[in-house]
């Protein structure tokens, strides 16, 4: 056995170092490095996004696309230039999020100190979980949390930030299910009664993944039924509950959701609320899309009832633009409910007699280990603009979305879904060869395939992305969100014209 150590260690001589005190990373070839990936990142990416003039996708297809990044892995590196042609490459066959012509996700544009925030998060590569390696970031993250729970109307709580709004909403379910069967987190399923939980037919469908992940089952989500503008309806939620108590089954959830990715629905809080206090149910608030509508106080009424909610999710990555990814989780709960469902006291991180206040070790609030710095670009950026500028961009969203609805029902061949409550326009294009054909037994087949001709058509040139969907009975339609900080009125007046363009001959 010996002998064979003895052999592999000499096949692999040439690629030992030999001198023990000599660092393998060589810091002045790697910071010469890191200028010029910076340069490119600036000149490439920074200068360039905001630009109209310029692309926002520049499509390949799969194959081809593989074949122009070279992205094979292989036993040895490269040179300098080789890998800054790499960084020029990424850059260049990337989608431009930051372009104000990127309209296609709930999050785009660009935040100049949030993205100062996320350079400095990653040089300084630390792990969210004890104060002794992150002693800035846990006050700084407890400091952010506070400041978004009293948006919310809470002076105590608690709170942690998660890697997206789905695992924000998994959590919140895991602690509504500990809070009412502790024993859970010991003996897990077994003997555990049948739990449900409600949600809208219009909800995020993380919440049906959380059942899944959680043991809880997809069949034990019911769905609640929502009005005709997407939101949910407490009078079903109420008959829902009472019906699973006389089927046997044990409530313990109710998932609200503050802007529906679609259509941008606010649930009518306050009535849940009744409805959840009643039944002495968990209320949570899917706030990751409409959360931020918190810091106006123009329209802080769509969320009116959120101090009544247990747990509250929300994504400043998304209207505020904070940059992927930056998701909160706030608690109404004093009582350490997130420590003590989530922990597991490993004593080689969370010693209990350390030299300074254990309580300031945040790790075991978490089921992740490793945690990233989430709350630095967003502490920068608030710090930057203040709860004002966050209001005047809201509030600029929602100016944008009016100016726009306002445009297309005056424009022959764009049709509304409804009248929209947020920042989600959610529109048909008709063109003319459909125009006045409504009743044509095919009517509704045609147009289902106008969207997504169009979507092909936009990204293929570069022009601008939109998404578009099906949703229930309604066939393929837009649903496009303005809440970018890069965006201005010609942007939306190319749109509309860009589409109309792109499909008028459909």
């Amino acid at each position: 056995m010996a002998n064979m150590f003895a052999n592999s260690i000499e096949g692999q001589e040439s690629r030992i170092p030999r001198d023990l005190n000599e660092p393998l990373v060589d810091h002045t070839e790697g910071q010469l490095f890191l200028n010029d990936a910076f340069k490119i990142i600036m000149e490439e990416v920074l200068c360039k996004e905001p630009d109209i003039k310029q692309k926002v996708c520049e499509w390949k297809e799969p194959e081809e696309l593989s074949l122009l990044l070279d992205l094979e892995l292989r036993a040895t590196g490269e040179p300098h230039e080789r890998l800054l042609q790499r960084v020029k490459d990424v850059a260049k066959y990337s989608i431009k999020t930051g372009h104000p012509r990127f309209f296609n996700q709930l999050f785009a544009g660009v935040d100049y100190h949030a993205l100062a925030g996320r350079f400095l998060t990653e040089a300084l590569n630390t792990n969210l979980y004890t104060y002794e390696v992150a002693p800035v970031f846990v006050l700084m993250e407890n400091e952010v949390l506070r400041g978004m729970r009293q948006l919310v109307g809470w002076t105590e709580g608690d709170g942690i930030f998660c890697p997206g709004g789905s695992v924000s909403n998994m959590y919140a379910m895991n602690l509504a299910r500990y809070q009412l069967l502790p024993d859970v987190k010991r003996q897990g399923l077994f003997g555990l009664p049948r739990l449900n939980l409600f949600t809208s037919s219009e909800s995020h469908y993380s919440v049906k993944k959380a059942a899944a992940f959680l043991g809880i089952g997809t069949d034990n989500v019911i769905t609640v039924k929502v009005d005709d503008g997407g939101r949910m309806d407490p009078d079903d939620l109420d008959e829902k509950i009472q019906l699973a108590k006389s089927q046997g089954a044990v409530p313990f959830l109710v998932s609200c959701t503050s802007g529906t990715t679609v259509r941008g629905a606010f649930d009518p809080l306050d009535l849940i609320a009744d409805v959840c206090e009643k039944h002495k149910l968990w209320m949570h608030v899917d706030a990751a899309w409409g959360g931020s509508v918190l810091f106006s106080k123009q329209h802080a009424h769509l969320m009116k009832g959120v101090n009544r909610a247990n747990s509250v999710a929300w994504n400043p990555h998304k209207m505020l633009a904070t940059g992927l990814q930056c998701s909160a989780l706030l608690l109404q709960d004093t009582m350490d409910l997130l420590r003590n469902c989530h922990s597991a006291n490993a004593t080689y991180l969370f010693q209990q007699d350390k030299f300074y206040d254990v309580k300031l070790d945040v790790g075991d609030k978490s089921v992740q280990c490793s945690r990233k710095v989430d709350c630095l670009k967003f502490w920068l950026m608030w710090k930057a603009v203040g709860s004002n500028g966050f209001a005047d961009r809201v509030d600029k969203a929602f100016s944008h979305a009016g100016y726009l609805v306002d445009q297309m029902k005056n424009r022959e061949g764009f049709c509304l879904l409804q009248e929209p409550a947020f920042v989600n326009i959610c529109f048909w294009y008709i063109p003319p060869s459909l125009r006045g054909k409504e009743g044509n037994a095919d009517y509704q087949d045609r147009l289902a395939k106008v969207a997504p001709v169009i979507k092909e058509r936009m990204m293929k040139q570069g022009t601008m992305m939109v998404g578009y969907q099906p949703l229930g009975n309604k066939v393929n339609f837009f649903r496009l969100v303005v809440f970018s900080p890069v965006l201005s009125k010609k942007d939306m007046d190319f749109l509309i014209d860009e589409i109309e363009r792109l499909g008028n001959d459909l």
